[in-house]
């Protein structure tokens, strides 16, 4: 397969896979609500108005500020890819880079969008609307996770700094599969290094 057309495929993929779920999940659930799939899988829907694990900064501005400056790293993505097929870089490192790309770009389409064409999803199912007629403005949409994998529970050993004693669950972090895509981009990089940069 052509460097362009692995780039392309792993995109388009990626995004149908990411949106999809995600418009299922708001057209079909309330915040809060989940299904059990296994002991350690749940469907569990939930909204990210800010960064990674839900972390804030500067109310709506600070949600402007974040949501442009995703843009503008994607869109570098974009232009880095682009060189990277021209210079016929390893396979690898295109399908990695493409697989954050494609990440980002499920999770700024949340942001851009989802505010204008969705009702709230508080206490009720989201209903798509017209522009102007959502929960937000334009830039200012929550991300949508639902993937939760509650593989291990318990209680913290005492002899362990601050949390002994504490009720933990591993993995606690809700996500979604554009997140995964990204982690999955990361780890490839990390992991084929010195494959990728002869």
């Amino acid at each position: 397969m052509r460097r362009s057309h692995l780039a392309l495929v792993i995109v388009l993929v990626l995004l149908l896979l990411d949106q999809s779920s995600k418009i299922w999940i708001k057209t079909h659930m309330y915040l809060g609500q989940e299904y059990q799939i296994a002991d350690w899988f749940v469907i569990h829907f939930t909204e990210n108005a800010g960064m990674a694990f839900g972390m804030k900064f500067g109310g709506d501005t600070g949600k402007l500020l974040l949501s442009l400056f995703r843009i503008g790293a994607v869109i570098l993505i974009g232009f880095y890819i682009r060189n990277l097929v021209r210079q016929k870089a390893h396979n690898g490192f295109i399908a990695a880079m493409s697989l954050i790309f494609a990440g980002a770009m499920g999770n700024i389409i949340d942001s851009v969008f989802y505010g204008e064409i969705f009702t709230s999803s508080s206490a009720q199912v989201a209903q798509f609307v017209g522009p102007g007629k959502g929960y937000g403005s334009w830039l200012h949409g929550h991300v949508v996770d639902m993937l939760y994998f509650p593989l291990v529970e318990g209680i913290m050993p005492d002899w362990v700094p601050y949390w002994g004693g504490d009720y933990f669950i591993f993995f606690r972090p809700v996500f979604n599969i554009a997140d995964s895509a990204i982690t999955v981009g990361v780890s490839m990089i990390i992991l084929f290094q010195k494959r990728y940069f002869k």
